[in-house]
């Protein structure tokens, strides 16, 4: 099966999806800007191809849309039997366009990413048709959450297979004597969609409470500056420290000291951070979504946040804490490990068939 994966090739998310079907179809890639140095390993050179163009993250991105025509004429030359554009508002259409104005060969797969759905149809009627145009043209879709694959349908998908964007493989069982039951650690890019003012305000609230608590803040983004001065207004600038990005070794070993992991966005599908979160023995804090529900019974094995915290619900989940842990990774071992899920996706490629 020759297959194409057209995203963002500097994402690791793109890249987890590329490490994951090597093993399985002859795989190529197209990325709009350029490639992760991971990928070296996994795709053979001759098989990729840069557009290297500069996305804004706030869309609007003209420059993306004029490497269709250099696109294009890549994908004629690898003649695909799938094309599997990730993040349907910019790849998707890119892929779309390509196939139905240049004669791309080939069948189409809709990989949401999130916004690219809960998001970004709501922002203007444009944007919306070409979601809707992406989704009726594919052969099939993947979602990473129930809630969001119900909105896919809403806009005219058809097929949708629904699995988490999960981890690789269990980390080890954490040895309890690591966990640190007063740090609390959050990753989410320093961004407005995930909300790090939200986590600071949660965390003072904490601090209040607990005098020993701490919190580690990892990842950059537009909102560093800010987030600092907002810090010592708070008073809690010495109980924060900031990790910026992290190597993933240096951050599983956050996870496995941290006690508890604080993600509040705005808008979220299922995270891949609190998946892995949950994997290594945290506790979630999450805020109040449909996917974040689809993980976390309030109360149970996690928080869900909507108002303000209750410190109480902290305090008894923190006396179950190691039977919490246990639970959790027993979730994220049956329903959110990667490989099976891309397995299961590839048996329902060769079930479809190839070019359309």
């Amino acid at each position: 099966m020759r297959f194409v994966l057209l995203g963002d090739g500097e994402s690791p998310h793109l890249l987890k999806w590329a490490r994951a079907l090597a093993p399985q179809v002859e795989l190529w890639v197209a990325s709009s800007r350029g490639f992760a140095a991971g990928f070296d390993g996994v795709v053979d050179p001759s098989r990729v191809f840069a557009l290297n163009t500069k996305p804004d993250v706030a869309g609007g991105n003209v420059a993306v849309l004029r490497t269709l025509p250099r696109l294009a004429a890549w994908l004629r030359d690898v003649r695909p039997d799938w094309i599997n554009a990730h993040y349907l508002t910019s790849h998707g259409t890119l892929a779309w366009a390509a196939m139905r104005w240049f004669g791309v060969p080939g069948r189409l797969v809709a990989s949401a990413w999130g916004s690219d759905i809960l998001v970004a149809p709501q922002r203007s009627r444009a944007v919306s048709l070409l979601t809707r145009r992406v989704l009726a043209a594919s052969a099939l879709c993947t979602s990473d959450s129930r809630h969001m694959s119900e909105r896919m349908v809403e806009l005219g998908a058809g097929e949708v297979m629904t699995f988490p964007f999960g981890v690789d493989a269990m980390p080890p069982l954490p040895d309890p004597a690591r966990k640190e039951p007063m740090l609390f650690f959050s990753n989410r890019a320093l961004e407005p969609v995930y909300a790090p003012d939200r986590v600071l305000a949660l965390f003072a609230s904490v601090a209040a409470r607990w005098p020993d608590a701490r919190l580690a803040m990892a990842n950059e983004g537009s909102l560093r500056a800010a987030l600092v001065e907002r810090m010592a207004q708070l008073g809690i600038g010495a109980r924060v420290q900031w990790l910026g990005r992290l190597e993933a070794s240096t951050q599983a070993d956050w996870y496995a000291r941290a006690r508890w992991f604080v993600s509040l966005p705005q808008s979220d599908s299922v995270s891949v951070s609190v998946l892995e979160a949950m994997a290594q023995g945290c506790i979630p804090i999450l805020s109040d979504l449909p996917a974040n529900r689809e993980l976390v019974r309030d109360g149970e094995n996690g928080l869900i946040v909507r108002d303000g915290l209750a410190i109480d619900a902290l305090e008894g989940l923190a006396l179950r804490a190691d039977a919490i842990a246990i639970e959790n990774r027993a979730f994220i071992a049956d329903h959110a490990l990667f490989p099976p899920a891309i397995a299961r996706f590839v048996d329902r490629l060769h079930a479809l068939g190839g070019r359309g």
